[in-house]
């Protein structure tokens, strides 16, 4: 059999899992169901059914977060493809084709589905395997629990547990359809995980979409390695935005669908998390500091604070550092539109939680004021921030734990716990960790304009 190498789109912000997906930190990059992430989970999986290095294909801003999250796991990328901005899945999936040796088979995977069964996982990899390398595009069709109206679905022909023919793919139903659909037996929920040949794909895609594919062809040939990653030249910007399944699978007649018979979820909405997690006997999950009386069906978390519950039903309250959920059941899918207004106001939840994480750390607003705010900043063992100077504010540093080694203009020095220091708007500073142990401070900057974007950086070691 052909060479199997896992494709793992990270792209994505999971708008519907809001407040705890951000747009800096997407729900693939959370530990919703163990001490490991989707994304990790994900590449575990992979890793277990073909023991080959990954092609990661992410967005930019979660370079870092990425790269992290594997090496945490001791798993090394073959190829960690960067978008300068999202082009939907055909895209992304025909940069990894470019970058595999083409005589590869590709298996994709969405890096934020939930998949407990690795043997039946890799009972359906290995029959879509052998479906790829007779030439086939195939899909993973979930067998179909429950009529469910929130998945397309994939009508085969044929019949057996092996590959069969793709007969349609069919749109979200209503619940009548879902039904019809269960109990006919030839649907399955699409489930957006793909084995096909590098070639196979890409011959495809040159026939069914070859303005996408000229765009990426031309942009894997001006792409440039940086560090660890694989920046597309500017080409990309002018691919179309495409679906895998509405560019090829759709088109071609070369589909076929493996019946996976294993639990699946996409993790797309609130009630899914709830559905996939253990529940008490009135049916709720509750994580966090939470004291309910009289509650029922209801997913309560609270990350930061306590959350009383008090005769509620089919509810679902996500308490954060900086914002909170308060969803009907049913209503969930709405999350989305919640997001969008955010995103059309400006607001800074859209974005990113109140702690945002950098490679070498993270940093947590603590308060905010009229021409000043407090930060708390984290900073692990061996790792240092940007050479860098700021045009609108000064800061003070106060280190709390561990010790810092601080450049201030000309002058290096070093700051023990519960010692201080002062950076003068304009001066050129960096702050650096050179012990075994976290440092973390407070900041306090002080300035007409305090916005990230006032930061000019002389030499970084992140090649931001």
């Amino acid at each position: 059999m052909s060479q199997l190498i896992p494709v793992i789109l990270a792209g994505g912000t999971g708008t519907r899992l809001w407040p705890l997906s951000r747009a800096l930190f997407p729900k693939q990059f959370h530990a919703l169901f163990s001490d490991r992430s989707l994304f990790q989970d994900t590449l575990a999986r992979a890793r277990h059914v073909t023991g080959e290095a990954p092609i990661i294909v992410c967005n930019e801003e979660h370079r870092f977060l990425v790269a992290e999250q594997c090496r945490a796991l001791g798993i090394e990328w073959r190829r960690l493809i960067l978008e300068p901005e999202g082009r939907n899945t055909a895209p992304a999936i025909g940069l990894a084709a470019l970058a595999a040796p083409a005589d590869a088979t590709l298996l994709v995977l969405p890096s934020d589905h939930l998949i407990r069964d690795e043997t039946a996982f890799g009972d359906a990899v290995r029959a879509a395997h052998q479906a790829a390398d007779r030439g086939g595009l195939v899909t993973f069709g979930v067998v179909p629990s429950h009529p469910e109206t929130g998945y397309g679905y994939v009508q085969a022909t044929g019949s057996g547990v092996e590959a069969r023919p793709v007969a349609a793919f069919v749109e979200k139903p209503d619940i009548e359809r879902a039904r019809e659909y269960v109990a006919s037996g030839d649907y399955f929920w699409n489930s957006g995980m793909f084995v096909f040949g590098a070639t196979t794909y890409l011959d495809e895609l040159r026939r069914l979409a070859p303005v996408m594919t000229g765009c990426l062809e031309q942009a894997y040939q001006e792409g440039t390695v940086d560090l660890d990653f694989f920046r597309p030249g500017k080409s990309f910007l002018q691919c179309p935005s495409d679906s895998v399944d509405y560019a090829v699978m759709e088109k071609t007649d070369r589909a076929w669908t493996v019946p996976a018979a294993f639990d699946w979820s996409d993790v797309g909405s609130w009630s899914a998390i709830l559905a996939a997690s253990e529940r008490d006997q009135r049916g709720n999950h509750i994580r966090g500091d939470v004291v309910s009386v009289d509650t029922q069906g209801s997913y309560l978390q609270a990350d930061h604070r306590l959350l009383g519950a008090i005769g509620v039903e089919n509810l679902i309250v996500v308490e954060t550092a900086d914002a909170v959920l308060v969803a009907a059941r049913d209503r969930v899918q709405d999350v989305k539109d919640l997001v969008e207004r955010l995103k059309v106001d400006d607001r800074d939840e859209y974005v990113s939680h109140r702690e945002v994480f950098r490679p070498w750390g993270s940093y947590e607003g603590v308060e905010h004021g009229d021409r000043y705010q407090v930060k708390r900043i984290r900073v692990k063992p061996g790792e240092r921030l940007s050479l860098q100077m700021h045009h609108h504010r000064a800061e003070h540093w106060i280190v709390v734990r561990g010790t810092a080694e601080v450049t201030r203009g000309e002058d290096i020095f070093m700051l023990a716990e519960n010692e201080s220091t002062y950076i003068p708007l304009g001066t050129t500073h960096r702050l650096a960790n050179p012990g075994r142990l976290p440092l973390e401070l407070i900041e306090v900057q002080v300035g007409a304009y305090l916005g990230e974007d006032d930061i000019v950086r002389f030499e970084d070691v992140y090649g931001r």
